[in-house]
């Protein structure tokens, strides 16, 4: 009702804003802990190695493509953060990959036992939106490239105006899904 994504809500009730406030609901209080835990750890480095602009539409635009996805795939209904945190993730693997050297290296090591165990868990357990997961990492490498970490180039307006439609789509679509969404 309040904005998960899936075939079901985009398909039979024509909720399309589903795919971005469904970044911000969350299954329960565990489900809620862990994604704040992973968010905790991810979006500092993102930050440190993006900047807050860039880091914020990789969150944004990986998440909805991770869900994108994950409707193609046929998955009724989802939520959760997920997807978006897998997008930093990604952009973290490509930073490192990209980056190289001691450093580098280090990053891509620690991302990538981070994508061995998301996959690890997502075969053992049932209920996990692996399309989502896997799209949020491929989604967060190619925002990665496309927009450039900071020892490529610094973030300019362009990254402040996308962060800021980001921003603007967001709280209009909760807020769509908070007061203006009618079943």
């Amino acid at each position: 009702m309040l904005g998960a994504t899936g075939t079901v809500p985009i398909d039979r009730y024509g909720r399309i804003w589903s795919l971005v406030t469904a970044n911000y609901l969350h299954g329960g209080i565990l489900h809620l802990v862990f994604n704040m835990m992973a968010l905790r750890q991810l979006a500092p480095q993102v930050t440190g190695e993006y900047g807050s602009s860039r880091m914020f539409i990789i969150y944004t635009l990986g998440g909805i493509l991770g869900y994108v996805v994950s409707y193609l795939a046929g998955i009724p209904f989802t939520i959760g953060a997920s997807a978006a945190l897998c997008s930093l993730l990604g952009s973290l693997f490509y930073f490192g990959k990209k980056k190289g050297g001691v450093y580098g290296s280090s990053i891509y090591r620690e991302v990538s036992g981070w994508i061995l165990s998301l996959f690890i868990f997502g075969l053992l357990f049932p209920g996990i939106n692996n399309w989502a997961h896997g799209s949020g990492i491929l989604g967060g490498i190619v925002l990665g490239m496309l927009l450039g970490y900071n020892e490529q180039r610094a973030e300019n307006v362009l990254h402040h105006i996308l962060a800021f439609l980001c921003g603007v789509m967001t709280i209009g679509a909760l807020g769509w899904a908070l007061f203006g969404a009618r079943i």
